[in-house]
Formats: C-alpha cells, sequence, structure tokens
C-alpha cells in the first residue's frame, strides 16, 4: 500500500494484527531515548546479534510493528530479502503510549513468543521487564505475560539472550 501511494510521504503506521495503527510522530526526547536505548544494549550484545531501531519485525501475516529497538540474531545482511520474523528483545520506549504498549504492543509480542520485551516508562521514569508469554484470552491478542518487573534507575537488568551482560537503567533514561 506504500508503494501504491496509500500513505502520504513520511507518514508512519504499523500493521498490527491485520489493523494498520498511525503511529504518532516522535518528539526530541522519544529520539534521545530511543538512540540511548540502542547505544547500551549494542554494548551488551557481542557478536552474532545486532539492534535494530525503529523497523519492521515480520511477527506473522497480519502483523509488522516497528518497535522501537529490537536485538536481533544475526547480521544486517541475513535480513537483506525479508524483515525479522522474531527477535531475542525488543524495547518500546512510552510516554503516550504507555497504554497502548503494556496492553495491546505486550500481547501482540507474547502471542509471537518473544520472551524479553522491555518498556521504558518515562512518565515514571522505570523500565518494566514483561517475560514468560502465556495464553490468555481476556488479554487483547490471547496472550499476555506472566512476569511482569519494574526496575528503577538505580537498578541494573540482564537481557535473557546475553545473561552476562549488566544495563543499568539509569544509562536508557533522558
Amino acid at each position: 500500500m506504500g508503494d501504491a501511494g496509500v500513505f502520504l510521504p513520511g507518514e508512519r503506521v504499523e500493521l498490527i494484527d491485520g489493523e494498520i495503527l498511525e503511529v504518532t510522530p516522535q518528539k526530541s526526547r522519544h529520539a534521545t531515548v530511543v538512540t540511548l536505548v540502542g547505544d547500551a544494549l549494542r554494548i551488551a550484545f557481542a557478536s552474532g546479534f545486532h539492534v535494530r531501531i525503529q523497523l519492521p519485525l515480520a511477527l506473522d501475516p497480519y502483523s509488522e510493528p516497528e518497535p522501537d529497538v529490537a536485538v536481533i540474531v544475526g547480521s544486517p545482511r541475513d535480513y537483506r530479502e525479508s524483515h525479522p520474523t522474531s527477535a531475542v528483545l525488543v524495547v518500546e520506549v512510552a510516554d503516550t503510549s504507555l497504554e497502548h504498549d503494556r496492553k495491546r504492543k505486550g500481547s501482540l509480542y507474547a502471542r509471537s513468543g518473544l520472551s524479553d520485551y522491555w518498556v521504558l516508562n518515562l512518565l515514571d521514569r522505570c523500565l518494566e521487564v514483561y517475560r514468560d508469554p502465556i495464553p490468555d484470552a481476556a488479554a487483547p491478542y490471547g496472550w499476555r505475560y506472566r512476569t511482569v518487573q519494574r526496575f528503577g534507575a538505580a537498578d541494573v537488568i540482564c537481557p535473557i539472550a546475553s545473561s552476562n551482560a549488566r544495563v543499568r537503567v539509569e544509562d536508557l533514561l533522558p
């Protein structure tokens, strides 16, 4: 539809469970935090992974979200023919999108089997870590995360796929 001119140039949308959703424009603070998260995760993950910033994940035929940051197995050249279908870690930076990122995106990522999902909550200056996806008929896409933890600025978190790495939450915050 993008090639057909259905969307205006520069219009940001995501395909979520067959629905085309408009993505709100980024403010400077959001862009700064996305960069900080990307920088921290490049340090945390060794060779064999790469960090993608606001690029599509082809989770299923009806969902192609563009998470703020995704850590993918392999190198960028591995995906020159098609977008990755999974990630070892996805991070959404949330202020105005907090409930959407917690509920809808969280349910979508849980449904896709993503085991490590982080929401950097700018409103409360904390990192929310979602793990252990389980089915839940009451969730928007039939799945949710069993484990949810909140980490403050002084805390350190270890990504599941890079368990020796230590990421300081304060390094992710503006």
